[in-house]
């Protein structure tokens, strides 16, 4: 698919996916890792402003909108019919980097570590991801059980960082 590594973040919505990475990209870019993410959101979302420059211009019709100053850059793109692009598409546009951790896209063709917060087994639509996806390389969880996979403890970041590290083969920083 790509030559950048990529492992996602797989997970049902309050798993606690974006408090883990918070955590987990610190200990990484500690190691020298140049880390990009890319997150996917199944709603409707607008980074933007009614009334702003720039949702005014997307307003009008236009397909990118790119917005600068002196501390950061966003490019917005309308994708208006079009479909949505492939992970392998969105990836590319990305910066050099050693890693991209992507947050989401449960159903990708990539190795993900499952989140899971034993809190969220009574929900109507849980379900473990891991067993229908061989994709899946280890579980992050709070929970007792036991799972045919490694576990990792949701709340040692530190551990998740060296899985990933391990896993890609990075060699640690040497202190």
């Amino acid at each position: 698919m790509l030559n950048t590594k990529i492992i996602g973040f797989a997970g049902y919505s309050g798993s606690g996916k974006t408090t883990l990475l918070e955590k987990v990209i610190p200990l990484l870019t500690a190691q020298g890792l140049r880390i990009a993410v890319i997150k996917h959101a199944h709603h409707d979302f607008d980074i933007d402003k009614p009334g702003k420059d720039t949702f005014r211009h997307r307003q009008a019709g236009a397909s990118e909108v790119m917005i600068i100053s002196g501390q950061r850059w966003a490019l917005m793109h309308e994708l208006r019919e079009e479909k949505e692009p492939s992970m392998e598409d969105l990836c590319a546009r990305f910066s050099p980097c050693d890693l991209i951790l992507a947050e989401g896209y449960k159903c990708a063709t990539m190795p993900k570590l499952e989140v899971f917060r034993e809190e969220n087994r009574s929900r109507m639509d849980w379900q473990n991801i891991y067993p229908s996806d061989p994709r899946i390389v280890a579980v992050i969880t709070d929970s007792k059980d036991p799972f045919p996979l490694p576990k990792l403890d949701i709340n040692k970041p530190d551990d998740v960082a060296a899985f990933i590290l391990n896993y890609f083969s990075f060699a640690p920083k040497k202190s």
